[in-house]
């Protein structure tokens, strides 16, 4: 009896009970390979607990971490002309944007918001580098447009997080168009006297670097992002040469002057909010918690009032 009881009915109830482990309970980390549960790993920001590797984010993910409570809404961006060019490589265009925003979720490769951050209200703007490498085509130009004007109308700063292998090369020339159309939006900012804070993440590269990812009044950058117009094997193919330990990384940046900080995406939040209500004239944020805001449409009378607080 006590052999049944003891060893048979555990066994046949270990068996009847027993569960499959998801796949994706685990990540491993790209940079030292340790093991990480996804449940620390994402509470981290997708920062590596171990060596402080940060991962890709989305941006959707990004802004829960950034605004008060999680809570922002999402601004309007004009649709472009879908296939300007009728493109095709290996795919037409159109089935490789159908690929993307079923990989994502996302309808482009830049999410646009505005919410509040320590209860100081701002426009944000984030690239999707797992949206075909976030790279810059029409959409993102009007994106870019959309937050400046936003932004401009209800008298907020912009801070905007990159994130892009360069232009598309699908929309051609069109792509390129967006390079001076991004740069007259961030003039639009500065003659309005609001803040453009820009937070480079790996890799900012191409024509965005080139245009409204170094047009900021401060930049930021996370930790050993790559940020560079041409990369770094094409300089050593061009030249000929070795180039320097971690060139072109956010940290080499900062001591050649591109860079005014380099800050951990854990501390990410912090930072905005003093350099935003500094710039802004503001008093420091209070510390400690706040109630989160309440999730509504906003609308120009909300906006008003809270500029009026």
């Amino acid at each position: 009896m006590n052999w049944i009881t003891n060893y048979v009915r555990p066994t046949i109830n270990s068996i009847f009970s027993r569960r499959e482990v998801p796949d994706n309970l685990w990540s491993k980390c790209d940079e030292c390979g340790t093991m990480l549960f996804h449940r620390e790993l994402k509470d981290n920001l997708n920062v590596c607990t171990h060596c402080g590797h940060h991962m890709h984010i989305t941006p959707r993910d990004r802004f829960k971490a950034l605004f008060d409570g999680g809570v922002f809404t999402e601004v309007a961006v004009p649709d472009p002309v879908a296939d300007p060019l009728q493109f095709r490589d290996q795919k037409k265009y159109p089935e490789r944007m159908k690929a993307a925003q079923k990989s994502t979720g996302e309808k482009e490769a830049m999410l646009v918001v505005e919410g509040e951050i320590g209860r100081t209200p701002i426009v944000a703007a984030a690239q999707d580098f797992s949206f075909m490498g976030g790279s810059m085509g029409m959409y993102v130009g009007n994106a870019i447009i959309a937050a400046a004007e936003r932004a401009i109308k209800l008298k907020r700063p912009l801070v905007l997080f990159s994130a892009a292998g360069g232009a598309r090369m699908q929309e051609g020339i069109l792509s390129l168009m967006q390079m001076p159309r991004t740069t007259v939006a961030v003039q639009m900012l500065k003659e309005a006297g609001l803040p453009y804070i820009v937070v480079l993440t790996h890799p900012t590269t191409g024509g965005v670097t080139a245009s409204y990812a170094m047009l900021g009044d401060v930049h930021i950058a996370e930790p050993n992002a790559l940020i560079c117009f041409a990369g770094p094997r094409v300089i050593e193919q061009t030249i000929r040469e070795k180039l320097p330990e971690g060139f072109q990384r956010a940290e080499y940046l900062l001591d050649h002057g591109m860079l005014d900080r380099v800050t951990p995406r854990t501390e990410m939040r912090d930072e905005l909010v003093t350099i935003i209500r500094m710039l802004l004239g503001l008093t420091p944020a209070v510390q400690g918690d706040l109630p989160a805001p309440v999730a509504e449409e906003a609308d120009d009378t909300d906006a008003k009032a809270v500029e009026k607080t």
